[in-house]
């Protein structure tokens, strides 16, 4: 382009008679400007960021926060689950089909309630024959006997050997241990007939049913389980996982709050009744149950519910505590004296018992922050228990700072980059 330009020029210039540095001279006039105000630009620019990185440090901005009063918590977490304090496992005793089911899940049964019924016609057949033998042999028995009243009568007058009255009398005493074993017998096939009904030992609530109507029972090996019946539903229990370094802190009666999924913005409360001391080791991580016991009055808590567990194993109440941040801050990023966040639940609770831990805050006074050392007691996460220190109710602690320059710097970036 710039090539046939040129021609067009120098056709122009023969035509017209001007000379060629006349025709260029506007346009090369033109590019050093240009250059010239590209290159001024460019180094006010230069100057303008130089100044604003260079300029005198402003002294920097403190995040502050008060020393207030307050409630201090130390938690211990855990999860769960919801269970009734006592369910109770119907089972079989006897092998059969089920013929009937009257009980289903949710049915609110009472004690000797019929729940089921196996087929009962092998164990009617089985008392049937059980009772016809015994009156068999209880016919032999009075028999026996009659023989041994004539027998004796006979012995007497020397009619009869001694010998066979002796065995008339071994033979009544066989008989009679038969008609024992007898009666035994009809005795538990009437169990066994007995058993072909299933009925619920307590009051309460079917939370489980394992059967219908023609299955089959076997009860060969061990017991089947039939029917789940929770005895009370408005009392449950949460059985929680507690780790083995947080059971020292946890005793009987300690407050514990809980969530479930199924109710996100609701907080359920109880309180520890039971600590056992049977380990669960899994995967080598070693846990103790923990029971809160926890009242169910609307039924809201349903078994087998995951529940989110804490458990306060020392609360401070209406004291000064300082923030958590606080602790940690030390100005120009060094590191603080002394760490606040690093002991648990169960450590803080016995060392604030002990006097507190050491530690050391910045306070925002009219001569500029001033550190002050201090004594700490127990840590929530987010407030911790003030037990001595020169320090009052109000007064602001340093949680934090933003640094001056580093914001100049910033800036300065940012303006170079638009």
């Amino acid at each position: 382009m710039h090539h046939m330009s040129d021609v067009g020029a120098e056709r122009g210039r023969e035509e017209t008679g001007v000379p060629s540095d006349e025709v260029h001279a506007p346009h090369r006039h033109r590019r050093r400007t240009a250059l010239l105000a590209v290159a001024l630009a460019a180094v006010f620019m230069a100057v303008i960021a130089g100044w604003w990185a260079t300029r005198p440090a402003a002294p920097p901005t403190y995040l502050t926060g008060a020393l207030s009063r307050g409630d201090v918590s130390a938690t211990v977490t855990a999860t769960g689950t919801v269970n009734p304090v006592m369910t109770i496992i119907v089972g079989s005793y006897v092998s059969g089909v089920i013929q009937d089911v009257y009980c289903d899940y949710n049915t609110r049964v009472k004690k000797g309630q019929l729940c089921a019924r196996i087929d009962p016609r092998p164990y009617e057949a089985a008392l049937r024959q059980a009772e016809g033998q015994l009156a068999r042999d209880s016919a032999q028995l009075s028999g026996a006997r009659a023989d041994l009243a004539r027998y004796a009568a006979l012995v007497k007058r020397n009619l009869v050997a001694q010998m066979t009255y002796a065995d008339q009398v071994a033979l009544v005493h066989q008989l009679e241990g038969q008609v024992e074993v007898d009666r035994a017998l009809v005795s538990n096939a009437k169990v066994n007939l007995g058993y072909t009904n299933i009925i619920s030992p307590v009051n309460g609530t079917v939370v489980a049913r394992n059967i219908t109507i023609g299955q089959t029972v076997a009860a060969s090996f061990q017991t089947p389980t039939l029917f789940l019946i929770a005895t009370d539903l408005t009392r449950m229990q949460v059985d929680t996982n507690v780790s083995e370094s947080d059971i020292g802190a946890i005793k009987n009666g300690d407050p514990a709050d809980f969530t479930v999924a199924a109710y996100p913005g609701r907080t359920f409360r109880g309180d520890i009744v039971q600590v056992r001391q049977a380990p669960q080791v899994i995967q080598n991580v070693v846990t103790y149950d923990a029971v809160i016991g926890v009242s169910n009055p609307d039924f809201l808590l349903k078994p087998g519910m995951t529940a989110t567990v804490g458990i306060v194993t020392a609360r401070r109440r209406n004291v000064l505590r300082i923030p958590d941040r606080a602790l940690r801050f030390s100005p120009g990023g060094l590191k603080p004296v002394g760490s606040a966040g690093a002991v648990g639940a169960a450590g803080t609770a016995r060392e604030g018992a002990a006097g507190g831990r050491a530690a050391r805050i910045w306070v925002l006074r009219r001569s500029g922050p001033v550190a002050v050392a201090i004594r700490v007691g127990l840590d929530d996460g987010t407030y911790s228990e003030l037990v001595s220190g020169d320090v009052h109710e109000g007064e602001e602690v340093i949680v934090g700072e933003q640094s001056a320059s580093a914001a100049r710097q910033a800036s300065a970036v940012r303006f170079w980059h638009l």
